[in-house]
């Protein structure tokens, strides 16, 4: 049992190496939320649920890593898969994007949405690099996974983590919650077990994910973003904000040299020499004579 005390960070560890995929934490979940869910669809895989939602605020990902081609023994290759959640990330974008402040970090360093606050903008939508925030048709606000607040206030553990069958989801203080990582990473990594990493729990991704995970490939095979893509997107953005004031100033600079061009008298163009008084007063040319015919040339036979 985990001591939840106010002022410290708590978050998930998800052990993806021991996932069975029992869906076992999106049923307590939506228990726990009172969230009706979706309509069950199934594509090509056991994957029913699909994504992370307004209704899904826990979604198991099966991913077939089995290659196509028959495999001898010792040398097969298990599906991947993963109970993906909102990150409760550190450099939350969701939060810089909210024009209401309707999102806040709480006293346990967790991402939280007022419903209360939300005027249902879908600014977080875009803004999350995780796709976990849903917009709720009937109540017309934005949903997501709180890391249980209401639970935590009470003392108790998140429902998800709860109700996992294998400690796959571990809940802790975010400290504690490393150190375990570390030490898994490295057991796995003793036992031959090279592919397995870790993915959010240090800074390097969003300024640390207070969910993050044991990953058993690269992150891309989960479709996260990896390290080098983790750019957060910014509303104080200096440099963007630089560039665009540059290009300002351009365009000004432009538009003036243009408008002062355009004010300059044109160049007289050059004419040719003033006639003289003598060509003026000798009156037109004489008409050229007209051609005379065999007639008048006397030349009638």
């Amino acid at each position: 049992m985990v001591n939840i005390t106010p002022g410290k960070a708590y978050g998930f560890f998800t052990d993806t190496s021991v996932c069975i995929g029992c869906k076992a934490c999106e049923v307590a979940c939506k228990e726990w939320n009172l969230l009706q869910g979706n309509p069950p669809v199934f594509g090509d895989g056991y994957d029913n649920t699909g994504s992370l939602d307004a209704q899904n605020w826990r979604h198991v990902k099966f991913i077939d890593n089995v290659p196509d081609e028959t495999t001898v023994a010792g040398q097969g290759k298990a599906w991947l898969m993963m109970s993906d959640v909102c990150k409760h990330c550190q450099h939350a974008s969701c939060m810089e994007a909210c024009p209401t402040g309707a999102i806040i970090r709480t006293e346990f360093d967790t991402v939280f949405i007022q419903p209360n606050v939300c005027n249902g903008c879908r600014d977080c939508i875009a803004a999350c690099p995780y796709d976990v925030i849903g917009i709720d048709e009937n109540r017309g606000v934005v949903q997501k996974c709180t890391l249980c607040y209401d639970r935590l206030q009470g003392g108790l553990e998140p429902a998800c983590a709860k109700a996992c069958p294998t400690e796959s989801i571990m809940f802790g203080s975010v400290e504690e919650l490393r150190a375990t990582a570390r030490r898994r990473v490295s057991d796995l990594h003793d036992q031959g077990i090279t592919q397995a990493r870790l993915y959010g729990e240090d800074d390097k991704v969003y300024g640390g994910l207070n969910a993050f995970f044991l990953l058993m490939d690269e992150p891309e095979k989960y479709k996260l973003p990896n390290a080098e893509n983790a750019v957060l997107p910014r509303r104080n953005n200096l440099g963007g904000y630089l560039g665009v004031l540059g290009t300002a100033i351009l365009a000004v600079v432009g538009g003036l040299v243009a408008l002062r061009r355009r004010r300059q008298p044109a160049v007289a163009t050059p004419k040719g020499p003033e006639p003289t008084a003598d060509a003026a007063s000798a009156g037109p040319p004489a008409p050229a004579p007209e051609p005379r015919t065999e007639t008048e040339t006397g030349d009638e036979r």
